[in-house]
């Protein structure tokens, strides 16, 4: 009998330069630097050259890039056209997933896989899908375009042009944070999929489409938006006492009715997801600005309470979807996000699969009926 790996669990599949889990250290690791470290003291625009790349740029080579990456932050009047003739009631990830499928279908060099090419599709998706982004929130809310700023880093213009104004520099920074630890994360679902669709020798742009559609999923980029559903049903009136109460009473209901939990557990880490304890204080730090300590109230008794019940751990989807929330972004925002964050990777992978491409095909074990004949 063919051993089956539901899920691929447990398979090597190929070998990457790009990331990795240090279980020693229990660290993800961007091409060997631990990422609380590059979070606490690199741009957002410093990591995705680091990804691309392998090392960290030079003065040189950050200014060159930053050059390029401003003039590709306007949104396309064609795909400005295509967002506006979908349905106001479609999800942001759609929107985004669409957006990136007619900006392939618009590039000159869309067949064009050579290094230089890739190089510089990746560069104009990190820097284009800021715009989609907040355009997707924008024209729900009734809102015009905001045009991007030259003099602004990448996650200040994010905020810009999905707001319209600059928050505080505390939310400015921990959407910083936010970014650099979504930026990449090995053979996750999403990217596993860019692989795939990679190896057919398929273009950039299908491979990055592809990877959306696999991170809408609730049970991969989907969490940081159940997050929020969840603090919703839970509350954060009254006392500690009185919040830890219902968040032992919801957890007891959900575990009992074997509701899945979102924002906690993770396949990789066996001593807890490393990426969280960074983005918790970026969460605390917001939270104090803005006067929310029922947020971290809250977010302390649901976090105790399935630690205490099942001996599992937050993953970095529990402490983002509060912080974006409290930043101002709509729930069904928060996958975008994401996926703006992600492409950084999803990108170095499509170029790492094509430089040494083996076709993805795996094999299945067939458990249907015998051989079986008409008449």
């Amino acid at each position: 009998m063919t051993e089956i790996h539901k899920g691929l669990a447990g398979v090597v599949v190929d070998t990457t330069a790009v990331s990795k889990v240090n279980p020693d250290t229990n660290s993800l690791l961007y091409r060997g630097y631990p990422v609380q470290e590059l979070a606490a003291a690199c741009s957002f625009e410093q990591v995705a050259w680091l990804l691309w790349h392998g090392s960290m740029p030079t003065d040189d080579e950050l200014a060159g890039f930053l050059a390029r990456s401003v003039g590709l932050r306007s949104l396309p009047p064609l795909v400005v056209d295509v967002i506006d003739a979908l349905p106001m009631s479609a999800h942001p990830m759609d929107v985004v997933r669409t957006a990136v499928s007619a900006l392939g279908a618009a590039d000159p060099a869309a067949e064009d896989s050579s290094p230089a090419a890739e190089q510089a599709k990746a560069e104009s998706l990190f820097s284009v899908l800021p715009a989609v982004v907040a355009y997707a929130q924008r024209r729900r809310r009734g809102e015009s375009i905001v045009p991007p700023r030259d003099d602004l880093g990448y996650a200040e213009n994010f905020l810009w042009m999905t707001f319209g104004s600059l928050p505080l520099e505390v939310m400015i920074d921990a959407f910083r944070v936010s970014l650099v630890l979504y930026a990449e994360h090995s053979f996750n679902a999403s990217t596993f999929t860019a692989r795939v669709v990679t190896s057919t020798l398929s273009d950039m742009h299908s491979a990055v489409t592809a990877a959306i559609g696999a991170l809408k999923g609730p049970l991969h980029g989907g969490a940081n938006e159940a997050v929020l559903g969840v603090f919703a049903e839970i509350g954060t009136d009254g006392s500690a006492d009185e919040v830890g109460a219902r968040a032992n009473a919801w957890l007891e209901d959900a575990l009992a009715s074997k509701r899945k939990i979102m924002g906690f557990g993770h396949r990789v880490y066996k001593r807890g997801d490393s990426r969280v304890p960074t983005m918790h204080e970026a969460l605390v730090r917001v939270a104090t600005s803005v006067g929310r300590p029922d947020v971290l109230v809250l977010y302390d008794a649901l976090a105790d309470a399935m630690s205490l019940a099942k001996g599992i751990e937050p993953n970095l989807d529990y402490p983002s979807g509060p912080a974006y929330d409290l930043m101002g972004f709509d729930t069904d925002l928060f996958t975008p996000i994401f996926v703006a964050a992600r492409v950084v990777g999803w990108t170095a992978h499509v170029m790492e699969q094509r430089a040494s491409n083996s076709l993805i095909r795996p094999l299945s074990e067939y458990d249907g009926p015998g051989e079986r004949h008409l008449g």
